[in-house]
C-alpha cells in the first residue's frame, strides 16, 4: 500500500530493559526549542475508553522534524503504516487539516504494544502513513440490489473465480 507518503523515525531508537535511548544531533538551523528526541510522552486520555487504553501503560509520541502543507481543500489522515503489523507499536489515527495547519510540527502518538521488545528500531522505520483526503460533502446511499445489479455482481464474481487478474486489468486505477 503506497497511498500518500510515510513519515520516518528520525534516528535509531533503542529499547532495552524498558528504557528508551537514542543519539540524535540537532538538525542544521535547529533552534533552542527544536525537538531533539525521537519520542516523547503523549496524553493517554485520547485513548480512554478504547481497546488501546491500559491503566498502567503510557502512550509515546514519535516526533516529526518536518512541517506538512497540503493543497487547498485537503486534510491528511495520519495512521499506522499499512500492513506493518511487525512493528512493536501502533500509531494512532488522526485527521489534520494540513492545508490550514502547516506552520507547526505534527507528531504521531502511538501505543507501544510489544512489552517484550528489546533492540533497535533503525532510523527511517516508518512511524506514520499520511494519506491525503479531499474535504467535500457526500452522502452514502444504501438500497437492495435491483435484478440488473444482482446479475452484474454474479457475472463479475464468476469471472473473478475463473480467471486471475480481473481486478488489476479492468478496475485498478
Amino acid at each position: 500500500m503506497t497511498c500518500g507518503f510515510l513519515m520516518p523515525l528520525i534516528c535509531d531508537l533503542k529499547l532495552e530493559n524498558g528504557e528508551f535511548t537514542w543519539d540524535n544531533d540537532l538538525p542544521p538551523g535547529g533552534e533552542v526549542n527544536f525537538v531533539r528526541s525521537p519520542i516523547g510522552f503523549h496524553d493517554s486520555s485520547q485513548v480512554s475508553g478504547t481497546p488501546l487504553f491500559e491503566a498502567d501503560r503510557f502512550l509515546i509520541k514519535f516526533h516529526n522534524l518536518w512541517t506538512i502543507e497540503a493543497p487547498d481543500g485537503y486534510a491528511l489522515l495520519f495512521t499506522h503504516p499499512a500492513n506493518r503489523l511487525d512493528l512493536p507499536f501502533t500509531t494512532l489515527s488522526g485527521l489534520v487539516d494540513c492545508d490550514r495547519y502547516h506552520d507547526n510540527w505534527i507528531h504521531f502518538p502511538a501505543r507501544w504494544h510489544d512489552a517484550n521488545f528489546s533492540g533497535v528500531l533503525p532510523k527511517g522505520t516508518p512511524v506514520a502513513q499520511c494519506i491525503p483526503v479531499k474535504r467535500e460533502s457526500w452522502a452514502a446511499r444504501t438500497a437492495a440490489f435491483t435484478k440488473e445489479e444482482t446479475q452484474r455482481v454474479h457475472d463479475l464474481s464468476t469471472a473473478i473465480y475463473r480467471e486471475t487478474g480481473i481486478y488489476r486489468r479492468q478496475f485498478r486505477a
